[in-house]
C-alpha cells in the first residue's frame, strides 16, 4: 500500500509517495486547479500513476482557509460578545504597523461590524458570574442570525476562559433557532486569557469552517468516487497531522498547513544526516517564500501568528515567516522609478510569461529564463517562450534605459534581497545567530536562488535534498499525528497549588489521548508531553518551557525555574534571578507515531551525470556552465560552479567559486566558504 503526501500551493500541487511494502518512492507536480483545488489533487495521483485503491493513507497540506481569510472570501459569519467588546477584534492592541505613515488602514476586520451583536452578561477574572446571560436578549440575537442567513457564529465572551458557562448557553439558544448553524466558542477553541487573540481566533474559525467543510467534503467526494478507501489525514500548523474529520471542525489549526511540510522534511534531514541540528527551512514556491528554524531536530512553535496585521492566530504553530517572493513574482516599476520584485504574482493563472498562458508582465522565472538557470522544456514538460519573455522584460527595462539581461539580473538580487530579509527577520526575532545553521533549500524555485541567499546571511552550506521540488508533499508523509491543548492556569510559580496544576494536565492529557485513539491511535503509541507558558512577573509575553512529564512535587521547583531561566535567555539573550517566574498556561502534546519514509540511499541512475554545456550570466558577465543530471550523480560526487544541476522537479544553481557534494541519500550539499573568504 502507498503513503501519499499532497501540497497544494498557489501554482502547482506536488505529490511524493513511498510503498509501504517496499522502497519504492515516486513524485508528481501538476498545476493548482484553482477553481477546484480538489481536482489538482486527483490529476496528482493520477500523474503518479498511483492506484486510488491502493493508497493506505493520503496526507493533505492545503492553504484554502489562508487563502479564504487572505481573500476574505468565506459565507458571511456573526460574533456575538458581551456588551461594550463589540469592537474588539476590529480595534486590536492599537499597534501601528508602519509608525510614521498617517495613511496606513487596518485591514479588514474577519466579522462585518453589522454582524457582531452584543449582549449583556458578564463574568469576572476569577470565574464568578456578576450579570446573568440574558436569555430574551440572546433568542432575539438568534432571530436575527436566522433572518440574515449567516451560517456560522463565534461566541466571544469576556473571563469565559475562566469560566465558559454563558458561551455554552449562548450556543444552546442560538441553536433553538438555528439548528444547521454552526456556533464556535472561544472557550473551547482557545481558553486563554488576552481577548483580543481570543475574539479573533475564535473569528477565524468560524469564517472557515463553512469553507473547510466544503473543500473537504468535495475532496473526499471525489477521492472516494476514484476508488480511495484509506485514511484521509490533514496537515496542521503544529507540525502534524490529524483527521479529516477534527480538521474540519479546527479550521484555525491549518493556517500554514501546506508549508508544515516543508519544516517536517527538514526535521526528518536533520534526523536522518546527524550532522545537521539546526536547518534554516526555505521554502520558494511560485508565490511565496517560507522560512523556519529547525533546532535540535525540532521546528519552533509561536503563539503569535499573525494572519495579518492586528489579525492575530494564537493557536500553537510552527514559526513560518512568508513574504511575497517566488518564481511567480512579478517585476515594477514604483512611483519613485524604482525597481521592485512582488509581492504580487502570477501564480499559476495566467503565470510568468514564458509559460504562454496569458501572463504578460515579467515574474523572476522569466529572469530566470533568459539568464540561462532554466533549461527551456522544464526537463520535457512544457516548452517555454523565451522570446515572449524577453519581450516583456524589454518593456519593464525600457522604464529605466537598461537593456533585457541586466533588468532581469536585477530583478533576481532584488528578490533574492527580499528572501534573505525574511530569514533575517526569523533568526533576529528567535536570536538565532546564522553560523550555527545550514541552510535547506526546497521548493521548485529554491536551489535557484539559495546560494545567493545564503552568501547575503554569511552561511557557508546550503543542503538541496534529491526531493526539494516536493519538499511539503514529502514532509507531509514523515509526520506523527498531533494534538496541541492548553489550559489557563496564572500564579506566580512560587504560590502555584500543585494540586490544581495536576489536576489540569492530567484533564488536558485524557483529552489528548481521546482525540488520538479518535484517529485510531493505540495507547501505547501515544506519547505526552507537557510544557507551561511562562514569564517574569509583569512580563507581557511568555516563554514556552517544558515541564516534567510526572505529577509536580515542590521538589520539582527549582527545576522549573531554572529550565524557564534557560529557555528566556535562549530567546531573548538574557535571564535574571531578580524576578519571580509566573505561570501563564499549562499545555499538553500528544504524538501518535506514523511510520516515516524509509532512507533510501542512492547508487547513481548509471545515466551520463554531464548532460552539457549553457551560457549562464553570474556578476555581470556570461559563464560557459556545465549542466548535470543531479538523479544521475552518484554518491561522493563532487562538481564545481558555475554550473547547473537539475533535477524533476528542481533546479539548483551554483554560481562561480562554490562547489557541492552528493551525500549517500542523493543530496547535494553546496560549500559557499570560498566565496565567503573572497567577500572578507
Amino acid at each position: 500500500m502507498w503513503r501519499v503526501g499532497i501540497d497544494v500551493g498557489g501554482t502547482f500541487t506536488d505529490l511524493f509517495a513511498w510503498d509501504d511494502k517496499g522502497r519504492q518512492q515516486t513524485t508528481s507536480k501538476v498545476l493548482t486547479t484553482k477553481h477546484d483545488r480538489a481536482l489538482g489533487v486527483i490529476d496528482a495521483i493520477k500523474q503518479a500513476g498511483i492506484p486510488f485503491n491502493a493508497i493506505s493513507h493520503l496526507m493533505h497540506g492545503t492553504t484554502t482557509a489562508t487563502n479564504a481569510l487572505i481573500e476574505r472570501n468565506y459565507p458571511d459569519p456573526a460574533m456575538v460578545t458581551t456588551e461594550g467588546f463589540r469592537d474588539t477584534i476590529e480595534i486590536g492592541r492599537q499597534h501601528r504597523e508602519h509608525l510614521y505613515d498617517p495613511y496606513q488602514t487596518k485591514p479588514k476586520p474577519i466579522i462585518k461590524r453589522r454582524y457582531r451583536y452584543t449582549i449583556n452578561e458578564r463574568t469576572d477574572v476569577a470565574g464568578n458570574v456578576v450579570r446573568p446571560l440574558d436569555k430574551d436578549a440572546a433568542r432575539a440575537i438568534a432571530h436575527k442570525i436566522k433572518d440574515a442567513q449567516i451560517k456560522s457564529v463565534a461566541v466571544a465572551f469576556i473571563n469565559s476562559y475562566k469560566n465558559g458557562v454563558h458561551e455554552h448557553l449562548m450556543r444552546e439558544l442560538i441553536k433553538e433557532v438555528c439548528p444547521d448553524t454552526y456556533v464556535v466558542l472561544s472557550c473551547e477553541t482557545r481558553p486563554v486569557f488576552r481577548e483580543h487573540g481570543r475574539f479573533t481566533t475564535t473569528a477565524i474559525r468560524a469564517a472557515t469552517v463553512p469553507v473547510m467543510e466544503v473543500y473537504f467534503d468535495r475532496l473526499a467526494a471525489a477521492l472516494k468516487h476514484e476508488g480511495f478507501t484509506g485514511s484521509l489525514l490533514i496537515l496542521k500548523s503544529s507540525g502534524g497531522i490529524t483527521g479529516v474529520d477534527y480538521a474540519k471542525q479546527h479550521p484555525e489549526e491549518l493556517i500554514e498547513s501546506g508549508p508544515a511540510g516543508g519544516v517536517a522534511y527538514a526535521a526528518y534531514l536533520s534526523k536522518l544526516l546527524g550532522a545537521y541540528p539546526n536547518i534554516i527551512h526555505t521554502d520558494v514556491g511560485g508565490t511565496s517564500y517560507d522560512v523556519s528554524i529547525v533546532e535540535n531536530g525540532k521546528g519552533l512553535i509561536t503563539r503569535d501568528h499573525e494572519i495579518e496585521w492586528e489579525i492575530p492566530c494564537i493557536v500553537p504553530m510552527l514559526d513560518i515567516h512568508s513574504v511575497g517572493a517566488g518564481g511567480g513574482s512579478i517585476g515594477w516599476v514604483d512611483e519613485g522609478g524604482s525597481l521592485r520584485v512582488g509581492p504580487h504574482s502570477a501564480g499559476s493563472s495566467p503565470g510568468p510569461v514564458c509559460y504562454g498562458l496569458g501572463g504578460a508582465k515579467p515574474t523572476i522565472t522569466d529572469a530566470n529564463l533568459l539568464l540561462g538557470r532554466i533549461e527551456p522544456t522544464l526537463g520535457g514538460k512544457m516548452q517555454l517562450d523565451k522570446k515572449a519573455a524577453e519581450a516583456a522584460m524589454e518593456n519593464l527595462a525600457a522604464a529605466f534605459g537598461l537593456g533585457a539581461i541586466e533588468t532581469a539580473d536585477g530583478m533576481i538580487r532584488i528578490g533574492c534581497e527580499n528572501m534573505a530579509q525574511a530569514v533575517k527577520k526569523v533568526l533576529v526575532s528567535r536570536g538565532r545567530d546564522p553560523r550555527d545553521f545550514i541552510l535547506a533549500s526546497f521548493g521548485g524555485a529554491g536551489a535557484m536562488h539559495a546560494c545567493f541567499v545564503a552568501e547575503s546571511m554569511n552561511i557557508p552550506k546550503v543542503i538541496m535534498p534529491i526531493h526539494a521540488g516536493v519538499a511539503s508533499a514529502f514532509g507531509a508523509t514523515a509526520m506523527d499525528l498531533r494534538h496541541d491543548l492548553e489550559a489557563f492556569y496564572f500564579s506566580p510559580v512560587a504560590a502555584a497549588d500543585l494540586a490544581t496544576v495536576n489536576g489540569l494536565y492530567s484533564e488536558l492529557e485524557t483529552r489528548a489521548v481521546r482525540l488520538l485513539e479518535a484517529d485510531g491511535v493505540a495507547r501505547k503509541d501515544i506519547e505526552l508531553t507537557r510544557s507551561a507558558q511562562m514569564r517574569y512577573v509583569g512580563q507581557t509575553y511568555e516563554v514556552e518551557t517544558a515541564m516534567p512529564g510526572k505529577a509536580l512535587a515542590a521538589a520539582d521547583i527549582p527545576q522549573v525555574v531554572a529550565t524557564f531561566h534557560q529557555c528566556h535567555e535562549r530567546e531573548y539573550g538574557v535571564s535574571s534571578n531578580d524576578f519571580a517566574p509566573a505561570f501563564v498556561a499549562l499545555g499538553v502534546t500528544a504524538i501518535g507515531k506514523m511510520e516515516a519514509p524509509p532512507a533510501v540511499e542512492v547508487g547513481g541512475s548509471g545515466r551520463q551525470a554531464l548532460k552539457g554545456e549553457r551560457q549562464i550570466y553570474f556578476n555581470r558577465e556570461w559563464h560557459t556552465s556545465h549542466v548535470y543530471d543531479g538523479h544521475a550523480l552518484k554518491p561522493e560526487a563532487k562538481v564545481e560552479g558555475p554550473c547547473i544541476v537539475e533535477y524533476a522537479h528542481a533546479c539548483a544553481v551554483l554560481p562561480p567559486n562554490t562547489c557541492a557534494n552528493v551525500d549517500h541519500y542523493g543530496n547535494l550539499i553546496i560549500d559557499l566558504s570560498r566565496n565567503l573568504a573572497a567577500m572578507d
